[in-house]
């Protein structure tokens, strides 16, 4: 059964050039993979690698002061091991939310692109 958005698309590509048709098809929808390594192409790749590095190092600090926290008897120590971990598992959380939140923005982008190219298609139509 034929649903309402593959008809809507089908007369979309019916008006479109074929290099319009193809820059059509490769705004479609993406999987969770493709919006991951989507991440790290354009203008801003390189703060993305910055990013992934950066939660490496929390990461493996938060084990350090975990670790840490474990092999320690004194009140303060644990505290103070208890608060670094903390501290590097938040900055781990706030990382992974800003790549997600660049996921977000590209497939608004794509979907902008998309009405974008819609919009102009059904104004070529029109003033046939």
């Amino acid at each position: 059964m034929k649903t309402y958005n593959e008809d809507i698309d089908k007369l979309i590509k019916e008006t479109l050039t074929e290099e319009e048709a193809k820059f059509y098809d490769d705004l479609d929808e993406q999987n969770v993979f493709q919006m991951v390594w989507g991440l790290f192409k354009g203008k801003n790749k390189w703060i993305m690698y910055l990013m992934n590095f950066m939660t490496l190092v929390f990461f493996g600090l938060f084990i350090y002061c975990l670790v840490q926290f474990f092999n320690s008897e004194i009140t303060f120590d644990l505290i103070k091991w208890a608060t670094g971990s903390l501290v590097f598992l938040i900055g781990v959380s706030m990382l992974k939310i800003f790549a997600w939140m660049q996921m977000d923005k590209n497939a608004l982008l794509r979907e902008i692109k998309r009405l974008e190219l819609q919009v102009s298609s059904l104004s070529g139509r029109m003033s046939d």
